[in-house]
């Protein structure tokens, strides 16, 4: 039931693979605040090669002998990539820890210090990433539309893994608004989360379909670069205009739930209608306490590198064409959204073991 997603800049020409090889995609998490030395919350800096977060942390339990729930992190990462990510670790008191022997596969212990507050799910600034392309085709076609994104962004829908496989967990998120019991809250907080993220993808789609994706309009709702501030527009001016230019300012969408829309005429009137095609998602969220909340459409990429490599420069590679990109995204987003538009990519995660790809979209952040 996955929506078509449009192109912003055009269904590109190039092609490639991505992880090709794990260490061909690094993440590098970003809190916005280092841990301060004392407190009941052990801090511990790891980074990860072919494990999971979610196996990280139950590792991490055993050897603190503490129950799972005591473990925490800001966000979850995929397997498939090299990352680099904190943990936090409830153990009270003052114990000084020395972890040289906690051993646990595919893990490497960076840095640990207590902090007085908790690690919470979503508590940092965002993620860097490092990432090598292999055997892209159309360089100077793929050079040129990495240059348009780093200018003008990109779509930000949620990626695909939000979803499941073939969009299964839309499917459960319909059984579920059909009165289908389901007792995990975390399975059940990701069946809400796919059909948000539907709707938001819906509108943003249309959005792109009807040209004004990057057109600011009476009744839109703004929010404000590097918050998560909102305002309604009352009037379209050459300020608003130049703001969104300098990317200041974005336009949002909905991520649905409880309480009215925060839009008005013409943008109203598009999600509405989008609400009007997704009744059962529309009229579902609201019953599970979810609150209407606002998304930017547009995702910027930062701190951006290019770099072609040679076949000197990488060892690994048959073939010259190999691309290195690297660029920081904000929490929540997806370096898949960005590659979409860049390249059409073949994930080799796939070739190296099927039942092992990711089909909880949990298991990655800004992935």
């Amino acid at each position: 039931m996955l929506i078509e997603q449009a192109y912003l800049h055009g269904k590109p020409e190039s092609n490639g693979l991505l992880r090709n090889q794990i260490s061909d995609f690094k993440v590098f998490e970003e809190l916005p605040f280092s841990p301060c030395g004392e407190g009941e919350h052990l801090f511990v800096h790891i980074r990860k090669t072919g494990a999971n977060t979610v196996f990280v942390a139950r590792e991490l339990a055993k050897y603190f002998e503490v129950k799972e729930q005591l473990v925490s992190y800001a966000g979850l990462k995929d397997r498939f990539a090299v990352t680099e990510q904190w943990f936090g670790v409830h153990v009270p008191g003052k114990q000084e820890y020395n972890l040289d022997d906690l051993n646990i596969e595919g893990v490497e212990i960076l840095s640990y210090k207590r902090h007085n507050k908790k690690l919470r799910t979503g508590a940092l600034t965002g993620n860097r990433f490092e990432l090598i392309l292999r055997e892209v085709t159309a360089i100077k076609a793929f050079t040129e539309r990495w240059q348009q994104i780093v200018e003008q962004g990109v779509p930000n829908y949620f990626g695909e893994q939000r979803f499941g496989i073939g969009g299964g967990n839309i499917e459960r998120a319909l059984s579920l608004f059909s009165g289908q019991k389901v007792k995990d809250k975390k399975k059940r907080g990701m069946y809400l989360s796919a059909a948000r993220s539907h709707i938001f993808n819906s509108v943003l789609n249309e959005r792109i379909q009807q040209q004004c994706f990057d057109k600011v309009a009476v009744g839109d709702v703004l929010m404000l670069a590097g918050t998560q501030s909102v305002f309604h527009l009352d009037e379209v001016d050459n300020a608003i205009q130049q703001r969104f230019t300098d990317k200041d300012v974005d336009i949002t969408a909905p991520m649905w739930g409880a309480g009215e829309l925060m839009t008005s005429a013409a943008p109203l009137a598009l999600e509405q209608e989008i609400a009007g095609k997704n009744q059962e998602f529309s009229e579902g969220l609201p019953r599970f306490g979810l609150k209407q909340e606002r998304r930017r459409i547009r995702l910027t990429v930062s701190d951006t590198t290019i770099e072609l490599l040679s076949a000197e420069e990488d060892s690994a590679q048959e073939k010259s064409n190999a691309v290195k990109i690297s660029f920081f995204l904000p929490s929540g987003c997806y370096a898949t959204t960005v590659l979409r538009e860049l390249l059409n990519y073949q994930d080799m995660t796939t070739r190296i073991d099927k039942r092992e790809t990711v089909v909880n979209p949990s298991q990655q952040d800004s992935v």
